[in-house]
């Protein structure tokens, strides 16, 4: 499965037969890809939105890890609730919905978070995520304007292009939350809920083995990718365990993210005008996390008679 989210995967549209009877046609979608350079020559691979979330991620993180490992008087995990500064690597299994599964199917995220949680059991945390898929809807049809009558894309050689394409994203968050004890070894477990708020970008990633075909090389290729970003809100529904000892704390639970994205191209090829529209996109998640936490354990007591 893992084969289909990195993109390695083998070549099933490559053909080794000449083309040369077409070379006319490809001289001509050459020559049409040319014009349409104007369009395209303000394209930027990142928004301005996108930018300023990975600056405030990345000022968060340097905070966590300034933060004294020690935060406070010595606490006992099993006895008592505590406050804990921690950080976490995970993983989450998306399920498009909304506009967002016209263009693909499902994907994964992994990424970095930090979370803060209060003697009092409430959570503040910021979290970052790398999207990546190999289902993209319709994809014969994305470079039907630059294609043959059967559907292939002619190369500078003349022979058919080896084109391939996967989904692309990011998604940065921040947000709060409260575990609810009860259930687990200690009052630092149990149900965990959470509110988030922040940024979703995802786009069609070309891939073009050698450069080979000039008609999605380069800045071409962005008038195709549908690079589209907006503001998101997520809530979590989950379990975190938080363990006596610091390497079996996790949680896993279901995440829901609605956002509003915009495409951030002027001008897309394949609907041969701008798109100014709101899509409505969404993503069904079932997420886990490994949580490494920070805090002083209390010193063990002995008595000698």
């Amino acid at each position: 499965m893992l084969t289909k989210y990195f993109g390695y995967r083998s070549p099933t549209n490559t053909y080794s037969k000449n083309a040369t009877s077409t070379a006319e046609y490809k001289i001509h979608i050459f020559a049409e890809s040319r014009k349409s350079l104007a369009y395209i020559k303000g394209f930027s691979l990142h928004s301005k939105a996108n930018i300023m979330v990975k600056k405030i991620l990345s000022i968060l993180a340097i905070c966590a890890l300034l933060l004294p490992l020690k935060s406070g008087a010595q606490v006992n995990v099993k006895d008592s609730s505590i406050f804990a500064t921690m950080l976490y690597p995970s993983f989450a299994y998306q399920i498009p919905g909304g506009d967002m599964k016209e263009r693909f199917g499902s994907s994964a995220s992994i990424g970095p978070g930090f979370m803060l949680k209060t003697k009092n059991n409430w959570l503040l945390l910021a979290e970052a995520g790398f999207i990546f898929g190999g289902d993209v809807k319709n994809e014969q049809t994305i470079l039907e304007n630059i294609s043959t009558s059967e559907g292939w894309v002619i190369d500078g050689n003349g022979t058919y292009a080896e084109i391939h394409m996967y989904e692309r994203g990011f998604s940065g968050m921040a947000g709060f939350g409260k575990i609810f004890s009860g259930l687990g070894p200690n009052p630092n477990s149990g149900i965990m809920l959470m509110l988030k708020g922040g940024y979703l970008q995802h786009k069609i990633r070309i891939e073009n083995p050698g450069n080979a075909a000039p008609q999605v090389y380069g800045a071409y290729k962005k008038g195709y990718d549908k690079l589209s970003d907006g503001p998101a809100l997520s809530g979590f529904v989950g379990y975190m365990f938080l363990g006596n000892n610091r390497l079996t704390s996790f949680f896993a639970g279901i995440k829901f993210t609605q956002a509003w994205t915009r495409s951030r191209r002027i001008y897309d090829f394949h609907d041969m005008k701008k798109d100014d529209a709101v899509h409505m996109d969404q993503l069904y998640e079932f997420k886990v996390g490994w949580i490494i936490p920070f805090y002083k354990r209390a010193s063990r007591e002995f008595y000698y008679h």
